[in-house]
């Protein structure tokens, strides 16, 4: 096997076999062959820890993917018809003789602007930075005595617009330091570590997130109880009921409680927390959005909650959190896993993110733009980025 797919191959697999790193399998990881010519990168559709020699990647022309963030014409097209431009230009800069239509990450343009080994992931505990208002003082206190400190990189909407201004950005850190950056913050989304060679970027990456969660406020460890089996199961009740007055289909629900759900669905400001909205894209294109607040279990009153979100444009939510009861997820077998980690990580998060100054959820001019680059840019069914 080529010795840059094997690295790309061993990152993907180390990395991604951790969900507090991927959060429902997200992320993506690249890795450029010595010559600069090519870039191995991750396939959207495939899990990071499934990759393997046949399936989960591609190798693309990196000049063919610069070339992508240099033209000027991309930006004057409507968002619909640059993504399939771009994504059309990104299977045309494959080169790797696969029978597939699978497409390599919505992020090659970003990993072709930074060094040779490349990981990009979604970890918990860089959520709580890049989602508050203080994030990015916290990190710079962090990394303050490093002498090439990390690039933060302020929220721009996913796709070209990201890579455009964090094209720019990269460029304004080489003339400066003289060297692109080794790691990224990026608002909104998650973090970029990226090194010479695998075992560095794996190193950085440990040490990052390591000084990230040293810093985190200590949550509260409560002596739990867990509701009672027949207010699980009235609840139960509701919540497949409102979903079938709401959408038409009955979903198996499921219940998780745990430490910090507890303490989420305790909090006197729980409900505010959530009323903020989606932290990121992700929460929006791959579980319809934050979960609900619910006070009292209530068919009606849940159902009436859920259509009034399809009414304002948005897919019927698939999370519940139950004041004093847990969180209650509506959905078949092959989507309530990764339900179940947004649901749950997004919960934590804001339970850290409140200590940093509050939470910077997505605006609404942001949320629409998501709406619109989903349509217009496919997305894997199963797996992200």
């Amino acid at each position: 096997m080529d010795k840059t797919l094997a690295d790309l191959i061993k990152i993907s697999n180390i990395t991604g076999r951790n969900p507090a790193l991927t959060q429902a399998a997200g992320g993506n990881t690249s890795v450029k062959t010595s010559d600069g010519k090519f870039m191995f990168i991750k396939a959207s559709g495939t899990a990071l820890k499934d990759m393997n020699a046949k399936r989960g990647w591609r190798k693309l022309r990196l000049n063919k993917v610069l070339g992508v963030i240099k033209d000027k014409c991309l930006a004057k097209m409507s968002t619909a018809r640059r993504e399939q431009e771009i994504l059309s230009r990104h299977l045309i800069s494959c080169c790797d003789g696969i029978a597939s239509t699978a497409r390599p990450s919505v992020e090659a343009n970003l990993h072709a602007l930074l060094d040779k080994c490349v990981i990009h992931l979604h970890p918990l505990v860089v959520g709580a930075y890049v989602n508050s208002k203080k994030g990015h003082v916290e990190i710079t206190k962090l990394f303050k005595s490093e002498k090439y400190p990390p690039l933060w990189i302020p929220y721009a909407p996913p796709g070209f617009p990201l890579a455009i201004k964090t094209s720019r950005l990269v460029a304004d850190y080489e003339k400066r330091y003289g060297k692109k950056p080794a790691i990224m913050f990026l608002a909104k989304h998650g973090i970029f570590v990226t090194a010479q060679n695998a075992p560095d970027a794996m190193r950085l990456l440990h040490n990052v997130l390591n000084r990230c969660e040293n810093n985190l406020p200590r949550l509260k460890t409560l002596c739990l109880k867990p509701p009672a089996a027949k207010k699980i199961l009235e609840v139960k009740s509701a919540i497949q009921k409102a979903v079938l007055n709401a959408t038409g289909h009955r979903l198996p629900v499921t219940f998780i409680y745990n430490n910090e759900i507890a303490l989420f669905i305790n909090r006197p400001d729980a409900a505010k927390l959530l009323a903020m909205g989606p932290l990121e894209p992700a929460e929006m294109v791959y579980v319809n959005g934050t979960p609900m607040w619910v006070e009292t279990p209530s068919p009606a009153k849940i159902a009436s909650g859920m259509k009034k979100m399809v009414r304002q444009g948005n897919k019927p939510v698939s999370a519940f959190l139950v004041k004093g009861v847990g969180l209650f997820i509506a959905a078949d077998k092959k989507d309530a896993p990764i339900v179940k980690d947004f649901a749950t990580g997004t919960t934590l998060v804001r339970l850290w993110a409140s200590h940093f100054g509050g939470l910077v959820p997505l605006t609404k001019t942001e949320q629409n733009f998501v709406k619109r680059w989903y349509l217009a840019a496919p997305q894997p069914t199963k797996h992200r980025r």
